[in-house]
C-alpha cells in the first residue's frame, strides 16, 4: 500500500472507530432510533470509502505491477483476486 494511502485510510479508521463508539453510547443513552441508524449509515459510507480507497491502490499498484511484470500466472491470480472481492461485494 501506497505511504499516502495508508496515512489517508488510518485517519479514516480512526474517525470511523470514534463514530463507532459514539453509536455505541447513543443505544446506551437510548437514544431515538433513526438517530442511531443515521451514524450507522454514515458509518457504512465512510467504511466505503476505505474500502474503494484501499481498491484503487491495489487496482494502482499490485495489479499494475503484475501486467508491467509480464508473468502470465501472476497477471491471472490478480484478475482473479479483483474478481473474488468484487464478487463479495455484491
Amino acid at each position: 500500500m501506497q505511504a499516502a494511502t495508508k496515512k489517508s485510510c488510518l485517519q479514516r479508521l480512526t474517525r470511523i472507530a470514534g463514530q463507532v463508539r459514539g453509536v455505541s453510547g447513543m443505544i446506551d443513552g437510548d437514544r431515538y432510533c433513526i438517530d442511531v441508524l443515521t451514524q450507522i449509515q454514515a458509518i457504512r459510507a465512510a467504511l466505503k470509502k476505505v474500502e474503494d480507497e484501499v481498491l484503487a491502490d491495489h487496482v494502482a499498484h499490485c495489479v499494475e505491477h503484475a501486467i508491467r511484470s509480464g508473468d502470465a500466472k501472476e497477471q491471472r491470480k490478480k484478475v482473479q483476486e479483483l474478481l473474488d472481492v468484487i464478487e463479495r461485494a455484491h
